[in-house]
């Protein structure tokens, strides 16, 4: 049995734990900052799994990624916008993208507009308070969209009510929509003009896999539209 190493002078206690993963008891060290257990088996199974999903993704979907950015520059080119919405990781997200087109991400450059749907707290509880959870989202593309710009939709499922309402007010709008989804696309496929679904129905791959195919959208964009 291995002793961990000393923390702030204090002695580690050396216990074996049920490994919840499988694969037979494994050490911990019960440090002073918290019990830290190594699940080198999930580990690598995890990373395993993730490299098979981004496999399939460059295999099936890079056709369709090639297609959106095209079509976000081409928006871009002509004066629009990027809006992008989403819940939860998928919000994080949105902010991620608009903040790395907003400032840079592999190169100085002009900014490209992008704006994430999910930031404005007041905004979004007004909406959830006077109009339904399902309007915070739609609402703001009806106040902030224009015919030129693009909208991103995010969901892992295909399903959240707010982000297909916001792509059908986006639609009425003539504002070009762009889904971003998990396998079979969820409702939202069928509504938007450009989808890309991550070939998995796990949440974690899925939300892995859009976070690689959101930095090639990114890095498109700054080469076609960076100055």
């Amino acid at each position: 049995m291995v002793r961990g190493e000393l923390t702030r002078g204090g002695e580690d206690r050396i216990l074996t734990r049920q490994n919840p993963f499988g694969g037979g008891p494994s050490v911990v060290a019960d440090t002073d900052q918290g019990a830290i257990a190594l699940y080198v088996d999930r580990i690598r199974r995890s990373i395993a799994e993730t490299a098979a999903v981004l496999d399939r993704v460059s295999r099936e979907t890079a056709p369709a990624v090639s297609e959106v950015a095209g079509v976000l520059a081409d928006r871009v080119g002509r004066g629009g916008k990027v809006l992008l919405c989403g819940n939860g990781g998928s919000a994080a997200d949105s902010q991620h993208v608009a903040t790395e087109l907003a400032v840079r991400y592999l190169k100085a450059r002009k900014a490209i507009p992008a704006i994430a749907l999910t930031v404005d707290s007041s905004v979004i509880t007004a909406a959830s308070n006077d109009l339904g959870f399902e309007h915070v989202f739609s609402r703001q593309v009806e106040a902030l969209g224009r015919p030129e710009d693009a909208l991103v939709a995010i969901s892992t499922s295909g399903s959240s009510p707010n982000v297909l309402r916001a792509v059908e007010t986006a639609r009425d709008m003539q504002i070009v929509t762009i889904g971003l989804t998990g396998e079979g696309g969820g409702k939202l496929a069928g509504l938007v003009d450009h989808c890309i679904a991550v070939p998995s129905g796990a949440t974690p791959r899925i939300q892995e896999a859009h976070l690689v195919i959101e930095h090639l959208l990114c890095e498109a964009l700054e080469e076609a539209c960076g100055e």
